[in-house]
């Protein structure tokens, strides 16, 4: 086994040998220079109105982000959650639907010409949804109600 890598690898180097080693420059062409406002004259300019809005760059500590006070703010969060097993659950559930729906659209993806199907499918249902419930008003109005039906559902009120 050997034997036979270095006869390839020497007849590797005779036929590198024989190659010519000519080098060919690429020689790009520069891009013509495009006018900005730089090298317009300023007569050009004059013409020009200006808005009378002036803006002021300023630094507010307001908008400041502090990683010290980010976890300050999680750790009062997780301390004010009365069932904390319970969010665990939920999150660790959540982790693995996300592995999982993955995985199929993996194994779907994987499935010759069932990618572009599912997408005319899902181009297909989104025409009809824009066609039914947002192109005109009435569509609008009774989305709005099944909308504001399914969240007092999931609140208990109904």
């Amino acid at each position: 086994m050997a034997a036979a890598a270095s006869t390839s690898m020497a007849a590797t180097a005779v036929l590198m040998h024989r190659l010519p080693t000519t080098k060919h420059a690429v020689v790009f062409s520069p891009l013509p220079n495009r006018p900005s406002l730089s090298s317009t004259p300023f007569k050009q300019l004059k013409g020009v109105k200006s808005s009378p809005l002036l803006v002021k760059a300023s630094s507010s500590d307001e908008t400041s982000l502090d990683a010290n006070e980010l976890f300050t703010d999680l750790k009062e969060k997780w301390d004010a959650v009365e069932n904390k097993p319970t969010v665990i659950l939920y999150g660790g559930g959540a982790i693995v639907a996300v592995w999982l729906a993955s995985t199929v659209v993996g194994a779907v993806n994987s499935v010759p010409l069932l990618p572009k199907i599912m997408e005319l499918v899902g181009l297909g249902y989104t025409g009809w949804f824009v066609y039914r419930y947002l192109l005109f008003k009435s569509g609008r109005k009774e989305l709005t109600t099944d909308i504001e039906a399914i969240k007092k559902k999931i609140a208990g009120t109904e």
